[in-house]
């Protein structure tokens, strides 16, 4: 979009927001270490869309908020009022844009409340590389109780990055955006936006009970009369979310920032082709390589008008907020690794026995057991065999996870079609690698699936 546009819809949302009897004016920080952290001014017509982003950035105390003077940036968000169609460059009546000289942003034509969420992350995105010379990671974080051994986890929506970020026996730094600073591991945000389709006390607890007096539920169905949400009913959408104060987690890491390195690497992704192993240990080359690919499938729900898995590649598992090179991104990565010796793992939430439509989804318990064995250090200690084609390194055993689980040829009756989808698989894999081949070492392009 060129700038004359852009300053034709913010003058757009502007002359909005002037229009309404009352607007919404929230203050907060993104990014919990004070060295690296920018102020943000939400202005917006909706008193939602305010309480949202309380939730979601960091609140200041009175002090800090007394002091705030003005911000480094500020979301203009007239998401009511549509963007005009026919002003040049402009191809809906929807537009969310980022003025990265101006440091503004201007929303028309959406409601949801997630673009703010997103547009302060991709803003942090440049930032921390560009300007604090930091690595900013899709990523949820948390960290053991005894042991104060860091986790990040990597993962696009769906994958179980909010869910298993969420642990009773570790503190939770966050569940969706970090900054790997030289010191440590710290949040942007000072909330957490999970999805609640098919939510239930038994299965997720801790994101059950944080829904309550202060959090926003977002598209979701509930009873007028009893005013008790129906977590089941897909009337609006499946992507169902709710937006809640971090310290509305009981084991939250407040503030939310550690100073230590992380230990282990989670690489989440949901194969909808029942082919990757449910875990398998990374070494450095292939841990660039599966960062670089991002690779997963959308999951109904996850976006509009998706009803089955669609393969996907985003790279750094942040496609959409990706503002520089991500060779940029994956080259911070690989060098923070190195030097402090982490463990990277590609655990697979999807399919097991089978892909979408004839195998399921691997159970929860499964994928909680194989995450604790990753922090307690009993996968490191596991043997190993090697997984065809993907050249991955995936355990023989694991107590309380099926030998038929861990690996996928085990599990599929048909052995044929297995081979047929892994090759399948494979050939996505390289094709939208190619993007990258050009930017990486001759021992990261070597990483990957080998038909």
């Amino acid at each position: 979009m060129d700038e004359h546009t852009f300053e034709i819809n913010r003058e757009r949302a502007i002359d909005y927001l002037n229009t309404r009897d009352n607007v919404y004016v929230f203050d907060g920080f993104a990014g919990w270490d004070p060295k690296y952290r920018i102020k943000v001014r939400v202005i917006c017509a909706r008193a939602y869309h305010a309480l949202f982003m309380n939730n979601m950035l960091i609140r200041p105390t009175e002090e800090e908020l007394a002091n705030f003077g003005e911000p480094d940036f500020i979301i203009y968000n007239a998401g009511q009022f549509p963007a005009n169609r026919f002003t040049k460059g402009m191809s809906s009546t929807t537009s969310v844009e980022i003025n990265f000289k101006r440091m503004e942003m201007v929303i028309l034509g959406t409601e949801y409340a997630g673009e703010m969420k997103k547009g302060v992350f991709s803003v942090m995105h440049y930032l921390q590389p560009v300007k604090f010379g930091q690595l900013s990671l899709h990523s949820s974080a948390n960290v053991g109780m005894d042991k104060g051994d860091v986790t990040l986890f990597f993962g696009l929506s769906g994958t179980g990055k909010t869910t298993l970020s969420a642990d009773p026996h570790r503190l939770l730094i966050g569940d969706d955006e970090h900054v790997w600073s030289d010191t440590g591991v710290f949040n942007i945000e000072g909330g957490c936006y999970a999805k609640c389709i098919n939510l239930s006390a038994e299965k997720e607890p801790e994101i059950y009970n944080a829904i309550r007096f202060g959090s926003i539920l977002e598209n979701v169905v509930y009873n007028p009369a009893t005013r008790v949400p129906d977590y089941d009913d897909v009337g609006i959408t499946e992507n169902t979310r709710c937006a809640y104060p971090i310290e509305y987690i009981p084991n939250a890491k407040i503030p939310c920032m550690v100073d230590q390195q992380p230990s282990n690497i989670i690489m989440l992704t949901c194969d909808a082709f029942g082919v990757l192993p449910p875990v398998s240990k990374l070494t450095p080359d292939q841990a660039s390589y599966h960062f670089l690919a991002g690779y997963t499938s959308k999951t109904p729900g996850t976006e509009d008008g998706v009803l089955e898995p669609i393969p996907t590649f985003s790279t750094c598992y942040s496609a959409p907020f990706i503002v520089l090179h991500p060779g940029r991104y994956a080259e911070m990565l690989a060098d923070r690794m190195s030097k402090h010796n982490v463990n990277c793992w590609l655990i697979n939430t999807g399919w097991t026995g089978g892909k979408f439509g004839t195998g399921k989804r691997c159970p929860l318990a499964y994928t909680r057991r194989i995450v604790d064995a990753v922090h307690s250090g009993e996968l490191l200690k596991a043997d190993f065999e090697s997984f065809d084609v993907f050249g991955l390194s995936i355990p023989t055993g694991l107590e309380g996870v099926p030998r038929e689980v861990l690996n996928p040829s085990l599990a599929w009756a048909d052995k044929e079609a297995f081979g047929r989808e892994v090759r399948k698989l494979a050939g996505m894999f390289q094709k939208a690698f190619r993007l990258y081949e050009g930017d990486v070492q001759e021992s990261v392009r070597m990483a990957g699936p080998k038909v």
